[in-house]
């Protein structure tokens, strides 16, 4: 997905990451799983929503995801280029998934909640935010109401895929960094500098989130022919992480309470039904693909793409398949949704 333009303001960006901070060191002392992200993403929407205003600058922003990018991609073996292989099957099920996420959840929302078909297509899309209110915008649907449908829809599934998955096991104390030794200087600034020139050629050809895919691939291909072995350091991936968490709340900068009500239960109520569906078709993947269930679960769950990355990437996740598994969710989705657009007229 990708995020809209971020406010210029210094001091709104200043204010911003102090919250986000502030939320990551309360995570840490409620010992909370994966608080790096969590409490920034529940204090800055916290702060949003009572009126201050949040927004992170972009440079700081397409910073933080090439750090996140090259983070993630040092997890890249050799192991995980076997498993490659054996992805497609994961695909396939992914392209169901979507088609039912957006039948069901049209019918959820024009049954319960009083959208007509096409705002409640637009409103319960899996991903492409940015792509869903312009077609909101420019069939003159309540743009508001589906953008607060899918903001909930953004925050709760980055808070409830940590807990589902430390409900099946999965171990959440882990570090949010590769092990090994750390990348020298020199090594990081000649991968810093690649990240940036593989991010603009990919974002010039429209790839999601090319800030971030772009380190990933460059840094995935560097550990597996290890011309560039190590990984980075702590005091670059913490942060980068907090400003995500951030970045996950400012979504909730504006928002009015009475918009926040009449979106909160048909957000939910989306949510909750991606969630089983995305478990639905985890199960027969993960016995297929000898995978734990989590693992899949996250690659599924159709929440912010950046966030699942790093989600998955905290979690211990193979990061190639989890990146696949979201750039699939929205190349179909890409497909699929203006199709069934065509097709729904307002009531």
């Amino acid at each position: 997905m990708k995020w809209p333009r971020p406010p210029s303001n210094i001091l709104t960006t200043i204010l911003t990451l102090v919250i986000g901070a502030s939320g990551a060191g309360l995570g840490w002392l409620l010992n909370a799983p994966i608080y790096m992200l969590l409490g920034p993403a529940v204090l800055v929407s916290l702060a949003g929503l009572a009126g201050a205003r949040m927004g992170i600058a972009l440079s700081l922003r397409n910073g933080c995801f090439v750090i996140i990018g090259l983070s993630v991609g040092a997890g890249f073996d050799h192991n995980a280029v076997d498993a490659m292989l054996r992805w497609p099957l994961a695909f396939v099920v992914m392209a169901v998934l979507v088609w039912a996420m957006l039948v069901l959840s049209r019918w959820l929302l024009s049954r319960f909640f009083g959208f007509d078909r096409r705002a409640a297509l637009l409103a319960s899309a899996p991903g492409h935010l940015s792509f869903v209110l312009a077609m909101a915008a420019e069939g003159g649907d309540n743009v508001a109401r589906i953008s607060t449908t899918q903001s909930v829809r953004l925050l709760s599934l980055t808070l409830v895929v940590p807990f589902v998955a430390l409900a099946m096991g999965v171990d959440l104390g882990g570090t949010i960094a590769p092990d090994g030794a750390a990348m020298g200087a020199t090594t990081l600034a000649v991968m810093a500098g690649l990240s940036l020139g593989a991010g603009l050629l990919l974002g010039r050809i429209r790839v999601p989130a090319p800030m971030l895919i772009g380190p990933m691939l460059v840094s995935s291909l560097a550990h597996v022919t290890d011309v560039a072995p190590g990984v980075l350091p702590m005091w670059l991936v913490m942060p980068a992480y907090i400003v995500l968490g951030a970045l996950i709340g400012t979504r909730f900068s504006g928002v009015r309470l009475d918009d926040l009500t009449k979106g909160l239960a048909a957000g939910l109520s989306v949510t909750c039904l991606a969630v089983g569906l995305a478990l639905v078709g985890a199960i027969p993947v993960a016995l297929a693909l000898g995978m734990p269930l989590a693992h899949i679960l996250v690659a599924f769950a159709p929440g912010g793409f950046e966030t699942m990355i790093a989600m998955g990437s905290v979690l211990g996740i193979s990061p190639g398949f989890v990146a696949a598994c979201h750039m699939m969710r929205l190349f179909i989705l890409s497909a699929v949704l203006p199709l069934m657009l065509a097709r729904s007229a307002p009531r």
